[in-house]
């Protein structure tokens, strides 16, 4: 091989340079349940780096804390956001259910950007879909999934 595609190192163990994880420029609204699954993500990067350093697994250690430095500043950019019990308009945390054209309804909540799970309907506050619905009243229509649909609850 090649000089060029060799990285010259001090040590006989390899580093691990890993770029850090992008983060958003939104706010870091997160809803309670949110804020539980960043410090549970925490504690098991920390388990992680223990476990890494332990084993002196470089690459997992560099994984670990990478993924560590990314939450711990999620963490300390957290802005909790309880759901308000006010439900004539949606907002930060409410779940949306809507009536498509054809009758079929969808469900979503809108909660942080990294709660989103758009499998199990929870959908970040800064995507197209809840900026769709944010404002939105019973009875209001929105474009949905490329379809009109109709707001038919707020919870």
């Amino acid at each position: 091989m090649s000089s060029a595609f060799t990285k010259e190192q001090d040590d006989d163990n390899p580093r691990e340079d890993l770029p850090d994880r992008p983060i958003s420029p939104h706010r870091n609204l997160v809803t309670p349940e949110g804020l539980e699954q960043i410090e549970a993500e925490l504690a098991r990067l920390q388990k992680e780096v223990e476990r890494a350093t332990a084993s002196e697994d470089n690459h997992a250690l560099a994984l670990a804390q990478r993924d560590l430095r990314y939450w711990s500043a999620r963490r300390a950019s957290a802005e909790v956001i309880r759901a308000i019990a006010d439900h004539s308009h949606v907002r930060f945390g409410h779940r949306v259910v809507v009536e498509l054209e054809d009758g079929e309804r969808r469900s979503f909540r809108l909660v942080g950007e990294d709660e989103a799970d758009p499998t199990k309907g929870l959908i970040p506050y800064v995507a197209p879909l809840a900026e769709a619905l944010m404002g939105k009243s019973v009875g209001d229509k929105a474009e949905v999934i490329h379809h009109s649909a109709r707001i038919v609850e707020i919870g």
